[in-house]
């Protein structure tokens, strides 16, 4: 229940699935936590939920990540709550469209897909970076996915978007290690959220299943745990890595 003691957290994409697990275990383990989302109704409920189970120790934020006007104001309503900023999860982000060769996505399509998956996390990091070096220390978990390890059929924008996340990830951090400031990514195999559900069919989560070594997709609070490791103290000399939690996927 003290993993994160005293520590301040901003999630983005909180309003449910993996992004609503990681605020409920950060709050759980004694962080206050600015839990964002474009939905605002659904991410309100989420955290009256929250201080239903554990306090009052998470607030709401509505946040366009792709807004750096907004990015300020989540700035903003972190100082002015919580009076610091140890801990960044870049988790919103979208699916969209999975099939189809290279030519049958518009631009439209491809900037959409780029500007929330990545150009977000950009933000957030540009946005939070000064807060954490004011401090000397702090924690940025950029979740991607196995899709910014390996190519694939389809999809060729939203592996492209998580792709960028891997490296922009070890860039910021061998620039922010000086400061005290570590930066990680996670990489998510299939994950059973309202997010995946709602675009990907049964029968493809069941071959999914069928080529993960554990034999099924996971559950958020299987991503949450990780991510909560990288936020941490417990891991304090790790900067730059790419953390892989897809049953094996990747491994055979």
């Amino acid at each position: 229940m003290s993993r994160l003691a005293g520590k301040v957290a901003i999630i983005t994409g909180a309003a449910g699935g993996q992004g609503a697990a990681e605020a409920r275990l950060f709050v759980k383990e004694g962080a206050k936590v600015i839990a964002t989302d474009l939905q605002l109704e659904l991410l309100q409920k989420t955290v009256a939920d929250i201080h239903e189970e554990y306090g009052e120790h998470a607030i709401a934020v509505q946040h366009n990540v792709t807004s750096e006007a907004d990015w300020k104001l989540v700035i903003e309503q972190a100082i002015s709550h919580f009076g610091k900023i140890d801990i960044l999860v870049n988790n919103a982000g979208i699916l969209g469209k999975l099939s189809g060769d290279v030519e049958e996505y518009t631009l439209d399509e491809w900037n959409n897909m780029i500007n929330v998956n990545a150009t977000s996390q950009f933000l957030g990091m540009k946005a939070v970076i000064g807060e954490m070096k004011k401090n000397k220390s702090g924690s940025i978990i950029n979740i991607s996915s196995i899709a910014g390890l390996v190519g694939r059929q389809g999809g060729v924008h939203y592996q492209a978007s998580k792709g960028a996340i891997r490296i922009l990830t070890k860039s910021v951090a061998a620039d922010a290690a000086a400061h005290g400031v570590r930066v990680n990514s996670v990489h998510p195999g299939t994950v059973a959220s309202p997010m995946s559900n709602a675009i990907l069919a049964a029968d493809t989560q069941n071959l999914s299943a069928a080529r993960i070594p554990l034999g099924r997709v996971a559950v958020p609070e299987e991503i949450a745990y990780p991510v909560l490791f990288l936020a941490s103290d417990e891991s304090s000399y790790i900067t730059g890595a790419e953390i892989v939690v897809d049953g094996g996927e990747t491994s055979v």
